[in-house]
């Protein structure tokens, strides 16, 4: 079957943009290997799906060139997205920061964008494996339930993340085959491991303390969380799409407080350090850290040099992370196609015209907090407007 427009993979990206091509009369095919569209959509946000962030500027996204999204995301806004969720009735609320949250459920978000593409006449085939792609005049597609050709062809393939809901590496395979060149992935937006020596943290498991983080020279002040292996939380998360394997991440546990001038000040208080750092920090930490080192005397009896311990493992704690937690826990892909081989006005290869890359599977990669649903659907309307 021939085709105008066909968008392989119906996730964010895929189904917003298959639903704007639709809307300008193009006929078009959205296939989807899995047995239903936007499943990452759906685990999304705790099951409510963080859709997009009012505060969304292209500072907010990592890139071999910082300043390629930029085209895009102004063609369409964060503005843009919440008047289409209204439309739908969605309730949605502002959990902090500029994030935006489903009242109820990420299915709705799921639900909007089938409406749309269904109003645009789009054509829909799930549990469609695509085998291979051929480019004459226009590309022909062989999926498992047949072939079908297309004058233009749109990846929207995601990333390598969450491979348990269906993630594949199709989208670097086609830019493979095409000559396209990709910057190396890995996984982000994940919690990291701690090297052997900090094993016996595993002890503070399940503790959350508001931090800042520090990785590359970009801080995060949001909460860090202890876990078996070692730091996750949502400013571990974000300093993650910086980190660089044997590099280290400065944290400080007491951001705002200067340790070194309170605990100078403090000095003729008889309370000890665990109970003075106890009102400060959760009591669990607090004995772990005695328990390693931390001098337990009474105020009055410290030091200069016990002060200045006490400071470097509370403000100005230096980690050495192992490695990530891999693709498993990763919520995005870092790298991807090389934007140096795209439009940043219709995100089509420049050497292959009629075919497009958008979303994940695109060398853009958001930080933390409705980001990376705002570069969907901002890369998948400029290209539905352009093929």
């Amino acid at each position: 079957m021939k085709f105008d427009v066909i968008v392989i993979g119906a996730g964010a990206a895929g189904m917003f943009c298959a639903a704007e091509a639709g809307k300008r009369g193009r006929r078009t095919l959205l296939l989807e290997h899995n047995a239903q569209p936007g499943r990452k959509i759906i685990v999304s946000g705790g099951g409510r799906c963080n859709f997009t962030n009012i505060h969304t500027t292209h500072e907010n996204f990592v890139s071999s060139n910082p300043h390629f999204c930029k085209s895009a995301l102004a063609g369409y806004t964060p503005n843009d997205f919440i008047e289409l969720v209204r439309s739908y009735r969605i309730e949605y609320f502002e959990k902090k920061l500029g994030q935006l949250f489903c009242r109820d459920r990420s299915h709705q978000i799921v639900e909007m964008l089938l409406a749309e593409c269904r109003k645009a006449k789009v054509a829909i085939k799930t549990n469609c494996s695509v085998n291979s792609v051929a480019k004459e005049e226009g590309f022909t597609v062989e999926t498992s339930l047949g072939n079908f050709s297309c004058e233009s062809l749109v990846v929207a393939t995601g990333g390598l993340s969450f491979p348990k809901i269906g993630a594949t590496d199709l989208g670097y395979r086609l830019a493979r085959q095409f000559g396209i060149r990709t910057v190396q992935t890995r996984p982000s937006l994940v919690p990291m491991m701690f090297e052997s020596g900090l094993a016996d943290a595993a002890k503070l498991a399940g503790i959350s303390v508001d931090s800042e983080v520090n990785a590359d020279n970009r801080s995060f002040r949001e909460n860090i969380l202890f876990t078996h292996r070692g730091l996750s939380g949502p400013a571990i998360l974000q300093a993650s799409n910086y980190w660089r394997q044997g590099e280290d991440v400065d944290i400080d546990m007491l951001p705002g407080t200067d340790l070194a001038d309170e605990l100078s000040r403090s000095r003729h208080e008889r309370i000890t350090l665990a109970v003075w750092l106890g009102n400060r920090l959760p009591n669990r930490l607090v004995q772990y850290l005695v328990a390693n080192g931390l001098p337990n005397k009474p105020l009055d009896q410290l030091n200069g040099k016990e002060i200045s311990e006490v400071t470097s493992k509370i403000n100005k704690w230096r980690v050495r992370f192992q490695k990530t937690e891999g693709w498993d826990k990763a919520e995005v892909t870092l790298g991807g196609i090389s934007t140096d081989e795209l439009s940043s006005k219709t995100m089509e290869v420049k050497k292959v015209p009629g075919l497009y890359f958008i979303g994940e599977v695109v060398d853009v990669t958001g930080w933390l907090g409705g980001y990376n649903f705002q570069w969907a659907w901002a890369s998948a309307y400029a290209a539905g407007k352009a093929v």
